[in-house]
């Protein structure tokens, strides 16, 4: 029997709910202040949530978007950010996108940020995987990008992919055609950043993989498949057509033996081969990530099948948007639900589609016309 079971039936603790993902993000995301608001879709009432403050007036016309659709979620709202509130309200326990050295100074629990460190780092993910005999891609690891000698360079399979070992949102990662392609990659990082030198997978199939910790319980939480643009995450859809657990669980439950924490995620190749599928895990995520938001909300909705995508818009409120009768419906279990809705004054929003493939199609097109 697996070490990871299927789904909890802890009673569920009080959270203080503080998605910001301003000490962890790449620079130049569009609104990524505004990215605590997706979080208020996954909290239940016990719960306290920290929104930034700019969310204040968009706060009626989510909560009755919420309302409406019959999502619950907490309404003692903290209209700023500061991670200082983690260690100030007594039974609540801690609910961050990434738990970094920030968040530990207020909460604590040293062991939890040696192991997202240790694994938010690609090269020390190789390093784990093979120790563990999980199947990665051929990877060559470097502490810098001095360590890559001429020898090495001619000896590179191309096309590969030159990724620095932290990296967020696919930034500092680059395809590498040819070794001119390389070299010029090369000139984009400081001399004492670690990087890695990957195969490319030649697939169109990604996977992610999320797993959550609830006290001492390893919990499998939903496989989706990537939607992306080049190699950059724009939305994720359920059902995978794979869901290949056993094949990256060795890593789930070192993590969660090492003291990892909440919600965590694997990428995961699918890759057709003589002998049948592959399935390489590429990185791990330690986090919260961009599809763990409509996951919990369709698990708290029973919503089976769905895609969310990130859509732009001219409009800049939440007012000027009229979801109303193509909104998500308990009864009928489909429609439109809105998760990331603070970047909407940044003309971007992430929507969850309710339904099947071809239903999720139609609002697709239909909320393109009224956007």
């Amino acid at each position: 029997m697996s070490a990871a079971i299927e789904q909890s039936f802890l009673p569920s603790a009080r959270y203080l709910v503080n998605h910001d993902i301003m000490h962890c993000t790449a620079e130049g995301v569009v609104g990524n202040h505004l990215y605590s608001g997706r979080a208020l879709g996954l909290s239940e009432p016990w719960d306290m949530i920290q929104l930034h403050p700019d969310l204040q007036p968009l706060w009626p016309e989510i909560i009755d978007h919420y309302k409406r659709i019959g999502l619950s979620h907490s309404k003692d709202v903290i209209w700023n950010t500061d991670v200082k509130h983690l260690g100030m309200h007594i039974g609540y326990h801690p609910s961050v996108f990434f738990f970094g050295p920030h968040e530990c100074k207020y909460w604590g629990d040293s062991e939890w940020l040696e192991t997202v460190e240790y694994i938010n780092s690609k090269n020390n993910f190789m390093a784990l995987a093979e120790e563990l005999g999980v199947d990665v891609p051929k990877t060559l690891c470097f502490d810098n990008i001095e360590a890559i000698g001429p020898d090495t360079i001619r000896e590179i399979v191309y096309p590969c992919y030159l990724k620095a070992a932290i990296s967020v949102s696919g930034v500092g990662i680059y395809r590498c055609e040819d070794e001119f392609e390389f070299r010029e990659a090369l000139t984009k990082f400081d001399e004492d950043v670690p990087v890695q030198v990957q195969e490319e997978v030649k697939t169109e199939i990604f996977l992610n993989m999320q797993y959550k910790v609830e006290g001492d319980q390893l919990i499998r939480l939903a496989a989706s498949e990537q939607i992306l643009d080049g190699f950059v995450h724009q939305g994720n859809r359920v059902p995978a057509s794979h869901e290949p657990w056993e094949t990256i669980e060795p890593m789930a439950i070192w993590l969660k033996d090492h003291g990892m924490k909440g919600i965590f995620a694997l990428d995961v190749a699918v890759v057709q081969t003589e002998q049948g599928l592959r399935f390489p895990a590429i990185e791990c995520n330690p986090r919260f990530n961009g599809a763990s938001y409509p996951t919990l909300i369709a698990q708290k909705l029973n919503i089976p099948v769905w895609s969310a995508i990130t859509i732009s818009t001219g409009f800049r409120t939440l007012a000027e948007i009229d979801f109303s009768d193509i909104e998500f419906n308990k009864k009928t279990g489909q429609g439109v639900i809105i998760v990331n809705w603070g970047t909407i004054l940044e003309g971007k929003l992430v929507i969850l589609l309710a339904g099947s493939p071809t239903y999720q199609q139609a609002l697709a097109v239909e909320i393109a016309t009224r956007l």
